[in-house]
């Protein structure tokens, strides 16, 4: 039968939930976003925004141009943290209820209790104390005690004495005529493998005397009983005897073999499980997690180290001998190594976990069998991506090394801190975005958004198109080597066989000679400024209209002042982040002005009307169709010569291979 939860226990539990509740410290915190309020309260209580409860005190609001904007308001506290009620019965306690609080087991009730013991010394007296809310033993069961022995000379007064103390202890409250040949009688079976041993007492006769806790431990000892003696029992024997049954008073101890050593991961080694990311409520089936990326000197295992046996003892004192657990190595694999102490494996350096063939090992190169799509999700290593397939639509890859893809880039995200090598093409379709730490290869790109640390490098085409490369974009191509419609920035050259197309139809701009991210970060900053000046604009107008309202009526509301002086705060506010900007986009064109780098645009073959060209702030419109010319500035203005070759050194090395990527 199920043990079941009383009313006392439900109230006591009740009472420590509202204990708990009156803990909690709850401060006041404000803030523009709800989320901002949260992390102010996260720093003020030191407790992570995941682990924090909230009532809203005043919803906040946006406002229109920063009128009536109105903060959020919130009383937060820190979330208790529950935990199960500790059973507080004998039994296992299951009523289907998990109560989500931490209880100290409940106190028994358990009366007191009077005990008589016949001894050589006279009838004794002993009487303990309850436990919980158990009644005392009264005067009256302690002389019913005594005459249940046939005692009736004893002394009533000590008898209640001992009775208000109930100290626990043995007391000589009255006499009898003892007969030693009627004593309590006592015998002892060892039982097999002398892993326990059972006594058996057989009840004393009229005017014979108790067997004593002392007398049991003697007999014990005199048959060899000399381990595991359990005291309680032998209390349990001398308070309230238990006749003619085998009670058990002293117990072996078994020998225990010591555990084996054993390796605890730190990573995930079942391939198959699959963590699947949750965004607002969906499970996001691109983020599939394959991948364990480790950093240098992350541990990836300990080993839990092999314990020692514990002998065993028998009740007549033989040692049962235990064995030792046994060790076990390191499986320690490629690219980690053991900590000093030999009990951890630690990665020497970025990449993948693997545990294949018992070894641990740390991966560089990471090698996608097929295409990135809906099978293999989104990608991210710490090392060098290889996909043997092509990268769809809508995905990510993402490395620390290189990236290599053996077929084609679709509409995706492809980051890399090295190179990018595009086997077939890039078919951007308008939102592709390749960026690399040094250089991006490709047989042909079309309307993509690319930028180089160092150098993009294409065989054919490259077809409206946004690139930029902090040294060169070259199409190396002998055949169809174009650059047709979009937008390229290079640090040092732009070379192609043609560049632009021969009905005109494709605005195609090549710029040089300028640090191409400085000039993006520029222009991005350009845009910032025009759209500050607007909402400058705009709350010039309006406080014009206020101020004009005021002067003719001499004065104006509270709430039209409130409103005046809100936006005059605000435009001034713009006007000093709008001067930040411009102190900022200064700076970058000081820098730009005093680059010293020759830019060039060259083309082997023809270039086309509706081609322009900026080398610095200089641009020039091609208006006729050239054929073999370099383009380069002197004296702050475009010239031609005979076209040049560019330096082929990192064409003849070609793109790295990712198996010996640095």
């Amino acid at each position: 039968m199920e043990a079941r939860i009383g009313f006392d226990a439900v109230r006591e539990l009740m009472r420590r939930y509202l204990d708990e509740d009156g803990d909690k410290r709850a401060i006041v915190a404000e803030g523009a976003t709800l989320e901002e309020a949260l992390r102010s309260a996260s720093v003020q209580l030191d407790c992570p925004v995941a682990r924090l409860e909230y009532d809203v005190l005043e919803r906040g609001a946006q406002g229109f141009v920063g009128i009536g904007r109105k903060k959020w308001k919130l009383s937060v506290y820190e979330a208790a943290v529950k935990q199960k009620v500790e059973e507080a019965f004998d039994e296992a306690f299951d009523g289907g209820l998990d109560l989500p609080v931490e209880l100290k087991p409940i106190q028994p009730d358990v009366d007191g209790q009077a005990y008589v013991r016949l001894a050589t010394d006279g009838a004794l007296l002993k009487v303990v104390e309850p436990q919980g809310r158990g009644r005392r033993a009264t005067d009256k069961q302690a002389v019913e005690k005594l005459h249940a022995r046939a005692i009736h000379d004893f002394d009533e007064a000590l008898v209640r004495e001992t009775v208000k103390r109930a100290a626990g202890e043995w007391v000589a409250v009255g006499n009898f005529i003892a007969n030693p040949a009627a004593d309590a009688l006592l015998t002892v079976d060892v039982g097999s493998q002398e892993m326990e041993a059972r006594v058996i007492i057989t009840p004393p006769q009229p005017g014979g005397c108790d067997l004593s806790k002392d007398v049991i431990l003697a007999y014990l000892r005199n048959n060899k009983v000399v381990f595991g003696v359990i005291e309680e029992a032998l209390q349990g024997l001398e308070d309230a005897p238990r006749y003619k049954e085998p009670v058990l008073v002293a117990q072996g101890q078994r020998a225990v073999n010591g555990d084996d050593a054993r390796i605890q991961f730190l990573f995930e080694t079942d391939r198959t499980k699959l963590n699947l990311e949750e965004k607002n409520g969906k499970v996001d089936y691109k983020e599939l997690h394959l991948v364990q990326n480790v950093v240098e000197g992350q541990a990836l295992a300990k080993k839990v180290q092999a314990k020692q046996g514990v002998p065993g003892r028998t009740v007549t004192g033989k040692l049962l001998p235990a064995k030792n657990g046994k060790d076990l190595p390191l499986p320690l694999g490629k690219n980690v190594h053991e900590s000093d102490d030999g009990l951890t494996v630690i990665a020497d350096v970025n990449g993948e976990a693997t545990y294949i063939n018992s070894k641990i090992n740390v991966e560089t190169v990471y090698t996608i069998n097929g295409d990135v799509d809906l099978k293999t999700g989104n990608q991210f290593f710490l090392g060098t991506i290889v996909v043997t397939g092509n990268v769809e639509d809508g995905f990510s890859v993402k490395a620390t090394g290189n990236i290599e893809v053996r077929g084609n880039v679709g509409k995706a995200e492809i980051s890399a801190e090295g190179d990018v090598i595009v086997h077939q093409g890039i078919t951007g379709k308008g939102a592709g975005v390749i960026t690399a730490g040094k250089n991006v290869w490709a047989k042909f790109i079309e309307n993509a958004q690319l930028y180089a640390g160092e150098n993009v490098i294409v065989q054919t085409s490259i077809i409206n198109s946004e690139i930029t490369a902090e040294k060169r974009i070259l199409c190396s191509g002998q055949k169809h080597a174009a650059i047709i419609g979009g937008r390229y920035r290079a640090c040092e050259e732009i070379n192609a066989k043609s560049i632009g197309s021969p009905s005109g139809g494709a605005e195609t701009i090549l710029e040089v000679g300028s640090d191409p991210k400085s000039k993006l970060k520029m222009d991005e900053l350009d845009v910032k400024m025009k759209q500050l000046q607007r909402q400058i604009d705009e709350l010039d107008k309006n406080i014009y209209t206020l101020n004009e309202t005021k002067r003719q009526r001499k004065t104006l509301s509270d709430d039209k002042q409130a409103v005046l002086d809100e936006l005059t705060h605000r435009r001034d506010e713009l006007k000093q982040e709008s001067s930040s900007l411009k102190d900022e986009y200064d700076s970058l064109q000081a820098y730009l002005n005093n680059l010293k780098v020759r830019g060039k645009v060259s083309v082997s073959g023809r270039i086309y009307p509706g081609s322009e060209i900026v080398i610095r702030d200089i641009r020039e419109k091609i208006k006729n169709e050239y054929k073999g010319l370099t383009f380069y500035l002197e004296n702050m203005m475009i010239k031609t010569t005979r076209y040049e070759e560019f330096d082929d050194e990192i064409l003849r090395k070609g793109p790295p291979d990712a198996h010996k990527a640095d």
